[in-house]
């Protein structure tokens, strides 16, 4: 199809009408011509090629975009206030400060835009669009996510904006990105918004039921982002799966080159290094010190056991920089939902040491069987590093759940386990003002065990019937999709300069 559609744009440039000024007309006498002279293709067809190529649908795509933010804008100017923590005291009152929170903040950020912009650079030609996609999407995620989180704590019908939201927005928006991870180099931009849109808008609901029904411990997110993300992810990819013919059809672009492997491994470092800081930024005192160093040694577990199981299942028994690049960080996804529990370090260092294990059998057996038998597509292999060790990350949670009492944690279990709590009015004399949990307190520890598993069950419930609709939506005649011979490359959608 490449060359059938370079053959159209020679002809277009010969009859020395402007691109951008061609009419309907222009249009439609070029395509005549060109299925005269080629007598491969139906005039039809040949129509479709030069509307899916020509910058105007493009453009309008941006266009939206900017029509979004601009919506944005207005939502933040009628409905947003800065929270009261934020606003000059009054009559010499105290206010509380998310300051604390600031080095966290700054730590995630830098996942977001650098660690994930990087890991995806991984792709030999389509180092533009992982880096500048993600600080796209990841720029109005943060936002729709304040808004969207915003919807389900508002004060007197305002959404408060705090640096502690902004947190919670920042951790919000690695859904998306990790949900891009498994379309990697197949969607459009304006593919990507819709996507953002329909899938920050879920998880928000997701996020506030599973946290305020069900009450279950996920500190670090590993239900409700990574396993929600990667769920997500996969449900959109299985929807724009590729035609049973086109998988015979090979895109020497859909891989790796040294170098592009080598930007990749900055982003595998600095989510590495930076992990411990999602773990454990939205908790305080000792339980953020646990989540520290049970983030830590998960890591570190799982970075050693991928790269000796790498020598052993690749072809040629060298490392596989796949599993080097992906598999190293999945200890620091497993140990999510547990790292503020006492798990104590071999604890954490047995769970690293097993998300390593099938993350690295993931990527090495799974994900072909994924594409041979369902056609569906993992660019970046999300569910080996962010599903599967997510799932195992509920399924420890729900063991040390059981395994709970007061013995250990003292009154900290209430604040680990709300839903466990006989008397809220017992807690330190705090104000509850939450919804009241699915069964009411009182839980005993097999009990929120039981709501630890059915949260992940009913997260990747959630995810796939969202992620399944979505796909719908962005497969939809009217949502520009890129043909496969464009896929992987970054002159579909950047000014790339010559070689």
């Amino acid at each position: 199809m490449s060359t059938l559609y370079d053959q159209s744009r020679t002809a277009r440039e010969e009859s020395s009408i402007p691109q951008e000024k061609l009419s309907t007309r222009d249009v439609q006498s070029l395509t005549y011509s060109f299925s005269e002279t080629t007598n491969t293709l139906p005039l039809t067809n040949c129509k479709e090629i030069v509307k899916m190529h020509t910058p105007v649908s493009s453009l309008s795509g941006f266009v939206t975009i900017l029509v979004v933010q601009i919506i944005f804008g207005i939502v933040f100017g009628a409905f947003s206030e800065y929270g009261k923590e934020v606003l000059p005291p009054k009559d010499g009152e105290v206010l509380p400060t998310n300051l604390g929170s600031y080095p966290h903040f700054q730590d995630i950020h830098v996942m977001i835009f650098i660690g994930f912009g990087f890991l995806m650079t991984f792709l030999k030609k389509y180092g533009y669009s992982a880096t500048g996609f993600n600080l796209l999407v990841a720029s109005l995620m943060v936002q729709w996510a304040l808004i969207a989180r915003g919807c389900f704590e508002m004060e007197e019908g305002k959404i408060r904006i705090t640096l502690g939201g902004m947190v919670g927005a920042d951790i919000a928006s690695a859904t998306v990105l990790i949900s891009m991870g498994a379309l990697l180099g197949r969607t459009t931009p304006i593919q990507l918004l819709l996507m953002g849109l329909c899938e920050i808008a879920v998880f928000a609901a997701n996020e506030y039921f599973q946290l305020e029904y069900m009450k279950i411990a996920d500190v670090g997110g590993s239900i409700t982002v990574h396993a929600f993300g990667a769920y997500f992810g996969l449900a959109v990819s299985f929807i724009l799966r590729s035609k049973k013919s086109d998988l015979t059809t090979t895109n020497n672009l859909e891989g790796p080159s040294y170098t592009s492997d080598v930007f990749a491994m900055i982003g595998t470092i600095f989510l590495w290094i930076f992990w411990p800081s999602f773990n454990s930024a939205l908790v305080s005192g000792a339980d953020q010190e646990r989540a520290i160093i049970n983030t830590y040694l998960g890591l570190a577990a799982a970075t050693v056991v991928t790269f000796v199981l790498s020598v052993l299942v690749s072809h040629e028994h060298k490392l596989d920089m796949v599993h080097v690049k992906n598999s190293t960080l999945a200890g620091g996804v497993a140990v999510g939902s547990v790292c503020n529990l006492l798990i104590h370090p071999y604890g954490a260092v047995l769970i690293g040491s097993l998300a390593g294990l099938i993350s690295v059998l993931g990527y090495r057996y799974l994900s072909p069987g994924m594409l041979n038998k369902l056609r569906l597509a993992d660019t970046c292999g999300v569910h080996n590093l962010h599903g599967m060790p997510a799932v195992l990350s509920a399924v420890f949670s729900a063991i040390f759940a059981a395994a709970a009492s007061t013995t250990e944690y003292g009154d900290s279990l209430y604040t680990i386990f709300p839903a466990m709590r006989s008397n809220l009015t017992h807690i330190g004399g705090e104000h509850h003002d939450e919804p009241i949990p699915f069964g009411g307190y009182g839980r005993s520890a097999a009990q929120q065990a039981g709501y630890q598993l059915l949260g992940i069950l009913s997260t990747v419930a959630i995810a796939i019937v969202g992620g399944l609709l979505t796909g719908v939506v962005l497969r939809s005649p009217s949502v520009r999709a890129i043909p496969r011979d464009k896929q992987h490359d970054d002159e579909d959608s950047w000014e790339v300069p010559a070689p």
